[in-house]
């Protein structure tokens, strides 16, 4: 299985392939369609992708090329999109800190699920992401208005290559006490282009918000549709966070 799959896998766990398989799926924040691609083989009945964003485009593009047939791609703003025909399975994997209302995400996630349906979400976690929020974060917020090129290129690359060397020596080093670690062990398992990747990813969002388990856990507790025996909070790589759970 090929590194790519395997992030697949760890982003969507604990659900499985028995969780997709023969249901129906929606992704809010679904982007070019990358991850929905994925769940794709595991033979979900239909899929749907929800985006505000151009790439709606690739992601129609994308999938089509998957030669899956029962997919519907829409440019729609997840806060406000709500099926007459509710899921098997919501989700939405690196998209709620991206908005300027995390919870009404959330929220959003919450009402596409059908009863008995399934629901999981992935967001940066305030825990463990100090550098980035005290050094990185303010340098997003004046960069993410520059052009994308000049970000990519002028900004996000140089950065890359610093924490590139500090990720491989501390992993090499095992200096288990440094911050994001368990991070840099993770993300070293990858080219250098998915560092600068990921950098470019945090530089040019107008908006990032760190999402702390305090506030999970009131997301979870706030909507009595939600089965409290079914949710599960997971802290990921040292810096994120995947929780979910089941709708009565």
């Amino acid at each position: 299985m090929n590194l790519l799959g395997i992030d697949f896998e760890d982003w969507f766990h604990p659900l499985t392939q028995k969780d997709i398989e023969g249901k129906n799926i929606l992704e809010l924040g679904c982007g070019n369609g990358s991850l929905l691609i994925h769940v794709t083989k595991w033979n979900p009945e239909t899929i749907t992708g929800i985006d505000l964003g151009d790439s709606v485009l690739s992601a129609k593009i994308n999938i089509q090329n998957t030669r899956y047939k029962k997919y519907k791609i829409e440019k729609r703003d997840i806060t406000e999109y709500e099926s007459k025909n509710k899921f098997d399975l919501v989700f939405s994997i690196g998209v709620l800190h991206h908005l300027k209302d995390p919870f009404k995400g959330f929220i959003s996630v919450i009402n596409n699920t059908k009863s008995g349906g399934s629901f999981h979400c992935w967001v940066y976690a305030k825990e463990g992401n100090s550098i980035i929020r005290y050094f990185v974060d303010p340098i997003r917020k004046v960069v993410s208005n520059f052009p994308w090129w000049f970000t990519k290129y002028f900004i996000a690359s140089p950065l890359s290559c610093l924490y590139y060397v500090y990720a491989y020596c501390i992993v090499f080093l095992r200096l288990k006490f440094m911050p994001l670690y368990h991070y840099s062990k993770w993300i070293c398992k990858r080219e250098f282009l998915f560092f600068r990747h990921v950098a470019f990813d945090q530089l040019v969002s107008p908006q990032t918000i760190y999402i702390d388990k305090e506030t999970i856990i009131h997301w979870l507790r706030s909507d009595n549709t939600i089965a409290q025996e079914s949710v599960y909070i997971i802290f990921r790589n040292g810096n994120s966070w995947k929780f979910g759970g089941k709708k009565k």
